[in-house]
């Protein structure tokens, strides 16, 4: 069954072998390293248990402390250096591809959109993750 959320695509070329992408990625300590979308948000929490029917968590919150959240979800499919998908809680899907090419990694995810705000802001604070996990990554 086809769900009802608009989908929406974001992606990267990471300057990094696709090993060291999917370590950066999905190892818990790194993902509260890059895991924001602007300087005045931080994951204060990571957890991942990355396996089909392995739950994720990542706790995300303003520095100010006015605001925080979960992000968490079940992962659906896992083929490692090349393609995780997983349902978020309220059901939304989520894919990832990596692709290889030599030294460089590129990132394609493609999420379905949440009703709540624009489908550009979405996309804009999706990009921006995954553009702050590129700068972590290639430094």
């Amino acid at each position: 069954m086809e769900n009802q959320f608009t989908k929406v695509a974001i992606s990267a070329m990471v300057n990094a072998p696709v090993a060291k992408v999917w370590d950066k990625w999905t190892t818990p300590a790194d993902i509260m390293q890059w895991n924001t979308a602007s300087a005045d948000w931080h994951t204060t929490r990571a957890e991942n248990d990355l396996r089909v029917g392995g739950s994720f968590l990542s706790r995300m919150e303003a520095k100010d402390g006015s605001f925080g959240f979960d992000f968490a979800g079940v992962y659906d499919a896992v083929e490692p250096h090349k393609h995780i998908a997983y349902t978020m809680g309220d059901g939304r899907k989520v894919t990832i591809d990596f692709t290889a090419d030599g030294d460089t990694t590129k990132i394609d995810s493609v999420f379905d959109a949440e009703t709540q705000n624009p489908i550009e802001m979405q996309r804009g604070g999706w990009q921006a993750i995954l553009d702050n996990f590129k700068r972590y990554t290639e430094q």
